[in-house]
């Protein structure tokens, strides 16, 4: 063996790519003057491929794999330089690494309030956030569009413009799927899929896809919140009398001795108070003449249904209306439904007020002729 084929052995490249920094996606081999040697070893390890670019243009692109450069297994570059097999000089080109694995637990979240319009409260203001995964999916097509000539290109760097995409869609997909806010909660993993389909066309113009996108939390305002947490406690109290009765009862009992004495005696001299005045024309007006008796106190609002049924809420419904399904057979035991107040969604026949629908029978038919 001849002193310049030993050289030549000796100074074969050997070209590879390990990352730890875990947000890489691409990261560009370094050589002086780009040169590579004829017959170099590339090492593409799992979850990389590698992309040449000899004098601005894409040449060739290697999954995983040990490859041998040579004009054998290279015949996009042959083309491009007109080598014959025997042309052993080095040439100069640059090596791209890409990362083909995932990025995991990515945050996305909408920066102001998204409008919505709800079927029960009108126009309402809605936030949400969660996480997501995105994935190279077509490594030339994701160099050539977004890396460019950069020699290292980082998560953090297209990360932003796929949180405006992902917002934007989630915008869209949310008004036009008219979920109530009240299902929203038990819709999310639906609005995951939904968004991350509709925004997969324009990931893919990028050379990327989601796998993963979760919708964690759909949240209203504060001031919104509050009023509904004190619709759905009104709800839970049922009869505003008793429950006032209660409240006095249990203050009684927490003061004791005498301040509750005190509390007994304020209350029955102010309705001794009362009652004179009334009797003397005072401020609270005339006594009203014998005979005739106040009027009643309004109703209680009457509690309404909305029923869960292929994947879509129908309602509000009244307990005479859901009698009237359940007699004609629309309403079964199984059948999903909530009204406010109740904690998530139920069958009908897990909810008292409702399985009584299915018990009642009809009295026995006249006898015939």
């Amino acid at each position: 063996m001849g002193i310049l084929d030993f050289l030549s052995g000796q100074f074969i490249d050997v070209i590879h790519w390990t990352d730890d920094t875990r947000d890489t996606m691409v990261w560009r081999f370094e050589r002086e003057d780009h040169e590579i040697k004829y017959g170099a070893k590339l090492t593409v390890r799992e979850g990389q491929a590698a992309v040449f670019v000899h004098e601005g243009q894409l040449a060739d692109v290697f999954t995983p794999g040990l490859y041998m450069l040579e004009t054998n297994n290279m015949p996009i570059m042959t083309s491009l330089q007109h080598w014959d097999h025997g042309f052993k000089s080095p040439f100069k080109s640059e090596i791209y690494f890409v990362n083909t694995t995932r990025f995991n637990d990515l945050k996305w979240g909408t920066k102001n309030p998204i409008i919505v319009r709800d079927p029960e409260f009108g126009p309402v203001r809605l936030r949400a956030y969660g996480t997501y995964s995105v994935k190279v999916s077509d490594a030339a097509r994701f160099l050539t569009e977004i890396v460019g000539t950069d020699g290292e290109f980082t998560m953090d760097e297209i990360s932003y413009q796929i949180r405006n995409i992902i917002v934007q869609e989630f915008s869209r997909s949310i008004a036009m799927s008219k979920i109530p806010i009240l299902d929203m909660a038990a819709n999310t993993r639906e609005l995951g899929k939904l968004v991350s389909t509709e925004i997969s066309a324009t990931i893919a113009e990028y050379g990327l896809t989601i796998p993963e996108l979760y919708v964690e939390n759909i949240s209203l305002p504060p001031a919104v919140e509050e009023v509904l947490d004190k619709r759905s406690s009104m709800g839970m109290i049922g009869d505003l009398n008793k429950y006032t009765q209660f409240q006095a009862a249990e203050a009684l009992g927490r003061d004791g001795g005498a301040g509750a004495a005190m509390q007994a005696g304020l209350g029955a001299g102010l309705g001794m108070q009362i009652g004179q005045a009334a009797a003397q024309g005072g401020p609270w007006g005339p006594r009203p003449t014998a005979g005739v008796q106040a009027p009643p106190p309004p109703p209680m609002p009457e509690k309404v249904w909305h029923l869960a049924e292929n994947g879509e809420t129908k309602g509000p419904f009244s307990k005479a209306t859901l009698g009237r399904m359940a007699a004609d057979g629309s309403l079964t035991r199984a059948t999903f439904v909530w009204t406010p107040g109740q904690d998530g969604w139920k069958t009908a026949d897990d909810v008292d007020e409702l399985a009584q629908l299915f018990t009642v029978l009809p009295p026995p038919p006249p006898p015939a002729g």
